[in-house]
């Protein structure tokens, strides 16, 4: 009888584990294969784009290269928006010259920018039941 209860209390957590899907990036334009992508998937408008304040944020860190490939897993169904740097030094954050940034830069939907990042808005992508995948640009300024 306790087994059983504890078996039956246990599929509503699984099925709502699973609710959601995949999210996987193919990161193109890198103008060098030094340093390293960071990445950061996020629902909150606030924290967008360097997740800093969102404790529930998904980072990635993988070496750079000709194309890069990011797998975030599965992650709950949401409103998410996804910011890149190719931290080409390797010191762990965007670099900038006169708040220019001197390092690549990315975003879901391949956001425009004007006069800063783009707001979360024009980054953010559905994840629903099915796997997400997404393309994004890297860019430059300097």
């Amino acid at each position: 009888m306790i087994l059983a209860a504890i078996l039956t209390s246990a599929i509503p957590l699984t099925t709502q584990a699973s609710a959601g899907a995949h999210v996987t990036v193919t990161v193109r334009d890198l103008r060098s294969e030094r340093g390293q992508v960071l990445a950061c998937l996020t629902t909150q408008p606030k924290a967008f784009p360097d997740c800093s304040h969102d404790p529930l944020s998904h980072k990635l860190k993988v070496p750079a290269a000709h194309v890069v490939e990011l797998d975030f897993g599965a992650v709950p169904q949401g409103n998410y928006a996804i910011s890149l740097v190719h931290d080409e030094n390797g010191n762990g954050k965007m670099d900038t010259r006169l708040m220019l940034p001197r390092e690549g830069y990315g975003f879901s939907r391949n956001a425009p920018v004007r006069m800063g990042p783009p707001k979360f808005a024009s980054a953010a992508f559905d994840v629903g039941g099915t796997a997400e995948h997404l393309d994004i640009r890297m860019r430059y300024m300097l």
